[in-house]
């Protein structure tokens, strides 16, 4: 997932296909973070929904995290980030928590409860 997601920020091929090499998923992510390579002009926009497609097909693909993600019920996901504030808890416990909810949303989704309200 973090490979797919960190090549997603770029339209450089060459970038892209270096990400995909790299043996460990932290390895990945330092490349995604370089600006040495200029990001893609939309990434702000597309984030979300790449973030959502890489989590989608991790959980509708592997059964063991599939399950795992199942067996939380209706609870509340927050990823624990302190150090980020966008896809996780942040510093405070106030961040927008958005892979949590993209989480839940997939949760919902495989439980057959797509029409559900947000958790």
């Amino acid at each position: 997932m973090e490979h797919y997601f960190q090549a997603m920020k770029f339209h450089d091929a060459d970038h892209r296909e270096r990400i995909r090499r790299c043996h460990k998923p932290k390895a990945a992510k330092a490349l995604g973070m370089t600006r040495a390579v200029p990001l893609r002009t939309d990434w702000e926009e597309v984030k979300d929904d790449i973030m959502l497609t890489a989590v989608r097909c991790k959980f509708q693909t592997h059964a063991a995290p599939r399950q795992l993600l199942l067996s939380t019920g209706e609870a509340r996901l927050v990823e624990n980030a302190p150090m980020d504030a966008y896809w996780g808890c942040g510093p405070d416990g106030r961040g927008l928590n958005k892979l949590g909810q993209i989480l839940m949303t997939v949760r919902r989704e495989l439980s057959g409860n797509a029409s559900a309200g947000n958790s």
